[in-house]
């Protein structure tokens, strides 16, 4: 069954010309040129992946990937033309998995399409960080870790992309996957963010590590039971950060 790719852009010869580059790549494209009508396509439709606008009538990107985020785990790559780093962070809080600014080579949006596509459950167990951060892979990769057993427990089922407290599921989005298969590979080990850049964004993105930052404070919002005074995703002033299992 071809990819599902949920096209939101109001630039009709963009929207055309990027909807015959996927196509010719064997993807199953639907096309929106507004928020609301991208929404019921989410609502209505499964989709694997979604390339969203940021600067659209009515109702803007942002808007639409805070709207659509509860509704789907597909992973979001905006494409605009903001290309500021208020808008890059504004857009990842919000949601969105990768970033693509305006003009970009056609090539960078298909490889951003590929990383993201990697289904979780097809994730290879065992993957560390360079070597220059001597990081190390536990023993646990692939397995389930309890990250935290207190009220709760917190569980990390990396093989099914699972993560629970309790009885209650916690939502998490490619990215956020990413960084903690990674860190869960790595308990205990300050690991860097060029190292999490460069393993969680293949070959980085944009060579900016406010973007860690970003993810960082997502995906401990849902670890934490309190984010401002974390006992599981700890920072290391200085250096990096550091998976704490209790």
């Amino acid at each position: 069954m071809a990819t599902r790719v949920l096209l939101l852009e109001d630039d009709d010869p963009l929207r055309t010309s990027l909807r015959l580059v996927l196509e010719d790549d064997g993807y199953d494209v639907s096309e929106a040129s507004d928020a609301e009508a991208a929404l019921s396509i989410v609502a209505e439709d499964s989709v694997d992946i979604m390339l969203v606008d940021l600067m659209l009538g009515g109702v803007d990107g942002f808007t639409f990937i805070r709207r659509a985020r509860p509704q789907t785990h597909a992973p979001i790559v905006v494409i605009s033309a903001r290309d500021g780093v208020e808008d890059i962070v504004a857009a990842l809080e919000a949601g969105a998995d990768d970033y693509v600014t305006k003009p970009f080579d056609v090539e960078e949006v298909r490889a951003r399409l590929r990383a993201l596509l990697r289904r979780p459950a097809l994730a290879p167990a065992g993957t560390s960080v360079p070597d220059e951060d001597a990081a190390h892979v536990g023993d646990q990769a692939g397995e389930v870790v309890v990250l935290d057993a207190e009220a709760g427990p917190l569980v990390f089922d990396r093989a099914a992309a699972h993560l629970r407290r309790g009885d209650h599921d916690i939502h998490l989005t490619m990215t956020e996957y990413k960084l903690l298969c990674v860190l869960s590979d790595n308990i205990g080990r300050v690991l860097t963010r060029t190292a999490l850049l460069e393993h969680v964004w293949d070959r980085g993105f944009f060579g900016d590590e406010r973007i860690v930052d970003v993810h960082v404070r997502r995906l401990r919002k849902k670890l934490e039971l309190e984010p401002a005074d974390p006992r599981t995703l700890m920072t290391v002033r200085g250096l990096g950060y550091r998976l704490d299992a209790r």
